[in-house]
């Protein structure tokens, strides 16, 4: 066997050896070109969908609403809605539904639900729907359509445009609280978000909607118009500001509408501007020690201060004395302890030389009439003169 035949024989058992391999190979290649469909169906399991029980009933009875594909363990609320179909949704918001006979349920663990709902006409004609929408979390909703026996109808009204936008990507608040904030002063954010448009004209210059709700309090709206014109099959990428009041704290919520219809929602927590409580705490302890300082201020100049020279001199408290109940009478006590007799002052002798003058009693309290040091002898007894006769007393008790 020549070169060219041993070549031409090992290619030969090559090709008989590869060729299972290959086979193995292909079908492998149409085995995996069979799990595209499987993933597909996978994922419209995961839409919401909405089933009724009954496609008419009449006023006061009532329907099954079922539904899966939610998330599990989601809040959703029930409504029965009018002017509105599953294509085009609830056109005039929650206002064309009836709120009062809605129903909240929900979701098990696979994301499904089944809650009995009563008949009830909305507040606008229909054609009407059973608008299923979550409440908290990521924005999802569905509806079904259903007709209330006995309820007018009338026709869908024209649509303006032939434009219609929808949001393609979750929203987000963009921005952060200053200073200023923290002393009260309105906390800001832009609400960011993209929107296609899902029509067949474009939307120019769109008015949207911004409303702002604190806990369980209804949203309050606010229109603002976007400057700019978003194609047929275009996005857009649109921004707009949220206030809030002055002094605003706690759990907000901020929501997006457009044409009647919310588009999005988004979570505020806005915390307690702490400043002014600050404040607050020192205006409490620096008021009342400025008053008090001032007060003490106003009496140290008012009050009167006393006066420690020359003829001002305050008085002292026995010349005080003195000059308020004056001099003090002389009493002389007998051998019986009876009651004193009042002595006349001393007045000068016609006998005493000229020019001399005369003692006066002493006006000390503590001094007995008969030890008074201004007179002439401390020891001698004296009493008053009755019928010219002198009765000599003893000093003092025996």
């Amino acid at each position: 066997m020549s070169g060219k035949g041993r070549i031409s024989a090992l290619v030969a058992v090559l090709a008989l050896v590869l060729a299972p391999l290959a086979g193995l190979g292909t079908g492998t290649a149409a085995w995996g070109a069979e799990k595209p469909p499987a993933k597909s169906t996978a994922v419209s399991i995961a839409e919401p969908t909405v089933k009724l029980s009954k496609p008419q009933a009449g006023t006061g009875g009532s329907i099954t609403v079922s539904g899966s594909g939610w998330r599990s363990g989601a809040l959703l609320m029930l409504l029965i809605c009018g002017q509105s179909t599953p294509d085009r949704g609830v056109i005039g918001g929650t206002n064309s539904c009836a709120n009062a006979d809605g129903r909240a349920v929900t979701t098990d663990d696979k994301g499904a639900f089944s809650k009995k709902v009563p008949v009830a006409e909305p507040p606008v004609p229909c054609p009407c729907v059973v608008h299923v929408a979550t409440v908290t979390g990521q924005k999802a909703e569905a509806d079904a359509a259903f007709q209330v026996a006995g309820h007018a109808v009338e026709p869908l009204p024209d649509e303006t445009a032939g434009g219609r936008l929808s949001v393609l990507t979750d929203t987000r608040l963009d921005g952060s609280s200053g200073l200023l904030t923290w002393f009260g002063a309105p906390p800001q954010r832009r609400l960011v978000f993209t929107v296609g448009n899902v029509g067949t004209s474009p939307v120019k210059d769109p008015v949207f909607q911004v409303g702002t709700s604190h806990g369980v309090f209804a949203p309050e709206w606010e229109e603002q118009q976007w400057r700019g014109t978003v194609e047929p099959g275009k996005k857009a990428r649109i921004a707009l500001p949220v206030e809030l009041a002055a002094g605003a704290h706690g759990a907000y919520t901020v929501s997006l509408k457009y044409g009647g219809k919310v588009l999005a929602e988004q979570p505020w927590g806005v915390g307690r501007p702490w400043g002014v409580t600050l404040f607050w705490i020192l205006l409490a302890v620096v008021v009342p020690a400025a008053v008090f300082r001032v007060g003490m201020a106003v009496v140290d100049h008012v009050r009167p201060r006393a006066r420690v020279s020359g003829r001002h001199r305050g008085l002292r408290m026995p010349e005080l004395r003195v000059r308020l109940l004056g001099p003090v009478p002389r009493r002389a006590s007998t051998d019986s302890g009876s009651t004193a007799q009042q002595t006349e002052p001393s007045r000068p002798s016609a006998a005493s030389p000229a020019g001399a003058t005369s003692r006066t009693t002493s006006t000390l309290p503590w001094f007995s009439p008969d030890t008074d040091p201004g007179t002439a002898a401390a020891g001698q007894l004296s009493a008053p003169k009755e019928n010219g006769s002198t009765t000599p007393t003893r000093k003092g008790h025996t």
